[in-house]
């Protein structure tokens, strides 16, 4: 069964065991029962992975990702864990940031890194993919996008939002005709 929040940490305690990922993660959305056993996974960082690896391998990737919260360390983790070579967080709140870098740093083998995110953010050179974990630009307020630097979207980077609604977002757009690659929520 899927559990949703408040209860992705609450039901740590009735569970029997945690997949490798949703330990490090320490949220579950996902309880498989068998044999009477109660394991808790957490599915939205691997959902995220596998359809990246339908435009980009995370393997050797510098990953950067906007926001710390629930998403953000799902795909952290999980890009980490799928080979990534570090993965930058970039948060307002610098303690939310660092903390979600540090867990990459030291319960991955990824380097986690944290980075402020200032006005019209400089997305780094070498960033092979980059990731709106927040809800900026959601429905309804679709017009709103990250504030980055979109002179900085290299050619050929793999961007991802995880915005379902809409589809299409304006950083998707502005990624779009940067010459990146896209990946919608």
């Amino acid at each position: 069964f899927n559990c949703s929040i408040p209860h992705k940490v609450a039901i740590l305690e009735y569970l029997d065991e945690l997949a490798p990922s949703a330990a490090i993660i320490g949220a579950v959305n996902t309880v498989v029962i068998r044999d009477g056993r109660l394991t808790g996974e957490n599915t939205d960082g691997q959902g995220f992975t596998a359809s990246l690896r339908e435009v980009r391998d995370p393997a050797g990737q510098h990953i950067v990702i906007l926001g710390a919260g629930g998403a953000a360390r799902a795909i952290a983790v999980e890009t980490a864990l799928a080979g990534a070579l570090s993965v930058t967080i970039v948060n307002r709140t610098e303690s939310k940031g660092r903390d979600l870098a540090d867990l990459v740093d030291t319960k991955t083998p990824a380097a986690g890194r944290y980075l402020p995110w200032t006005p019209q953010l400089h997305i780094p050179h070498g960033t092979g993919v980059l990731i709106n974990a927040t809800n900026i630009g959601f429905h309804p307020n679709e017009s709103e996008m990250p504030d980055i630097d979109v002179t900085s979207l290299a050619p050929g980077m793999v961007v991802a939002d995880v915005v379902a609604n809409p589809p299409r977002t304006r950083f998707l757009a502005a990624a779009a005709e940067a010459g990146c690659t896209t990946l919608d929520g």
